[in-house]
């Protein structure tokens, strides 16, 4: 069976870009039989922060945000990553087999530091490596990834390579799963994320979801047409809606026509509210049930700290660190 390891850092809720871009993607792949394995990288909070936040409450609402979106905990292993201490043993062998100078010029890296506006730290340099612990802990065979991701993946196969060469056979090279999802953009136009604070989170009520459209940056042009060249922050509007109702943006644009972007908002915000209201629904149901949440995690973590055991066995055996 294929595995699949993937998740997030639990800095704040879900919003639509997660759901559209990778989330709905996981529940396809769960439901086509890939084992899943999803972590909430805890500890990587802190990689570009002085504080992780409300870490807590973030990771019940991603768990919450996973039930809700069509994850099956019982066929998912969800698991945080401070909960599982074998698999941070990983770091210390994997970091003698990569030079600084090969983590320094990593682009993601470069990129999370310039973002962050802060000087570099040991743990955001490492940040590949720890990554590379998170993939090979589980033996996983895919990872997702958008092709911004792929560098941090190149670490994991040079790092399972050169254990190999130097130990023994303990790790395949894990591929590289590309995503096509579309980039969403957040109500200013610029790609939703968290750390922009542009997005619509998937908790987010049918009004709140309908004030942030009609937010949303558009242009002067009232003809709406679909050019994600030349009118990204319209065509982000008809992607949207194309995406809830599976109907083509271009076909959206026609309709709309010469109607302008306030009706455009209107088409959209109603095609998400139809869309997500089910969604909604199943995670109010799921958010009242007491205990819910520890029971998944508690199950998950585990699973993971069972894996975690064998392979930091293992490795340790093939190292000759075995005394008995």
């Amino acid at each position: 069976m294929t595995r699949m390891l993937t998740g997030e850092r639990p800095t704040g809720p879900l919003h639509l870009g997660h759901l559209f871009g990778t989330v709905a993607n996981r529940v396809r792949l769960q439901q086509s039989g890939v084992e899943t394995f999803l972590v909430l990288a805890d500890y990587q909070v802190i990689t570009d922060r002085e504080s992780p936040g409300d870490i807590a409450s973030n990771v019940r609402e991603i768990v919450l945000d996973y039930l809700a979106a069509g994850i099956d905990p019982d066929a998912a292993t969800i698991f945080t990553h401070s909960a599982v201490p074998a698999l941070h043993q990983l770091m210390l062998p994997f970091l003698s087999l990569v030079s600084a100078a090969e983590l320094e010029r990593n682009p993601t890296v470069k990129q999370e530091l310039a973002d962050s506006g802060r000087s570099l730290s040991g743990l955001l340099l490492t940040y590949p490596v720890h990554q590379a612990a998170d993939i090979l802990f589980c033996h996983a065979d895919v990872v997702p990834v958008g092709r911004d991701q792929l560098p941090h993946l190149e670490i994991t196969r040079t790092i399972a390579r050169r254990f190999t060469a130097r130990y023994g056979a303990c790790f395949t090279e894990p591929e590289a799963l590309l995503s096509e999802a579309p980039t969403v953009l957040g109500t200013d136009g610029r790609k939703m994320s968290k750390s922009n604070g542009n997005g619509i989170a998937l908790r987010a009520t049918a009004d709140e979801t309908v004030r942030a459209i009609r937010s949303a940056k558009t242009d002067t042009d009232r003809h709406i047409t679909y050019d994600p060249a030349s009118r990204p922050e319209v065509a982000n509007l008809l992607l949207l809606a194309s995406l809830c109702t599976g109907v083509p943006p271009e076909v959206i644009a026609d309709e709309v026509g010469s109607r302008g972007s306030g009706h455009l908002k209107a088409v959209t915000a109603d095609a998400l509210v139809e869309h997500l209201a089910p969604l909604r629904a199943r995670r109010a149901l799921f958010a009242a049930e007491p205990g819910l949440v520890a029971e998944i995690l508690t199950a998950g973590n585990a699973h993971a700290n069972e894996l975690a055991d064998a392979t930091i066995r293992d490795v340790r055996e093939l190292m000759g660190m075995v005394y008995a």
